[in-house]
């Protein structure tokens, strides 16, 4: 063998022996897109003061949350439906189902790929309590008035006033996941403090929901 095929043997070898070894689970998302993910801001609650009508306000100011919730790191975990989507809103890969309990099915359950942690080289997202939301509480393909009136109804809600929903979207691991996504994926818009502000201040101007 001539000593220059030798070194090309080396060199691969090497390669493999260095390279990171990914669970076979982790290989199902697709590479990231070439492009840089922009961040968008959310405009702070005071940003609407100067609207005198308080339930023009609300409108207001739930059509600025409205960006979060009809952002697909949202939308993805809100499908409606018994599969979830991902990436930019495309089916789930493997193909997985809801199951009875929002964790999935036998042999394809929620832990079987999703820990409690992001797994960035496998693309694979994990947080603590990471699930579907109910179908109930579907977003895709819904207005904003339509999600509005989910989020205010207690028998789709989970039986949350608008003021636990506050403490909710404040304080929920798979809620602060959408700033966090990791794997050069696109957070949310703004940050989970100033979504929270937002919330919060519609639901004290009256929790007036848009017309459509």
């Amino acid at each position: 063998m001539r000593p220059r095929t030798l070194a090309t043997v080396a060199l691969g070898l090497a390669a493999l022996a260095s390279a990171t070894v990914v669970p076979s689970t982790a290989r199902a998302q697709p590479p990231p897109a070439a492009s840089t993910p922009s961040v968008r801001e959310l405009r702070p609650p005071t940003a609407f003061a100067r609207i005198a009508d308080p339930a023009a306000r609300s409108i207001a100011l739930f059509a600025e949350v409205g960006k979060v919730f009809q952002h697909p790191r949202c939308l993805n975990c809100h499908p409606g439906g018994d599969r979830p989507t991902q990436g930019t809103g495309y089916p789930h890969q493997p193909p997985v189902q809801r199951g009875a309990d929002g964790l999935g099915v036998t042999a394809r359950r929620r832990t079987t790929c999703h820990q409690v942690a992001n797994f960035d080289p496998g693309r694979v997202p994990g947080v603590s309590g990471w699930q579907l939301a109910p179908a109930s509480m579907g977003w895709r393909k819904r207005s904003l008035a339509e999600i509005c009136a989910q989020l205010k109804d207690q028998e789709r809600n989970g039986g949350r006033s608008l003021t636990e929903i506050v403490t909710h979207v404040s304080h929920d691991p798979l809620v602060g996941w959408a700033w966090t996504p990791g794997a050069a994926r696109e957070p949310a818009p703004g940050t989970q403090a100033s979504f929270v502000a937002l919330i919060k201040a519609w639901v004290e101007s009256g929790g007036v929901c848009p017309a459509r």
